[in-house]
């Protein structure tokens, strides 16, 4: 798997969570539980991970949705 992007934007995390699921694109967010470490400040951003072969899928379905700026900086162009 893939990282599609990184976010401590809980909005954020659940609009993805429908967007992939309704594009059938398989998909887990790690590092949720993270906040039992860091006081459960929501500090550390929690990962979406997707299959390698539907990646660039995603990252259109994300792009597409304007979203961009979420996605990280090196595969913006």
């Amino acid at each position: 798997m893939k990282e599609l992007l990184r976010s401590n934007d809980p909005v954020l995390m659940s609009f993805l969570d429908v967007l992939l699921s309704d594009a059938d694109i398989p998909f887990i967010i790690v590092d949720q539980n993270m906040s039992v470490i860091e006081g459960s400040v929501g500090i550390l951003p929690r990962r979406v991970l997707v299959l390698e072969d539907r990646l660039e899928a995603a990252r259109r379905l994300v792009r597409d949705a304007g979203l961009d700026a979420e996605l990280p900086r090196d595969i913006c162009q």
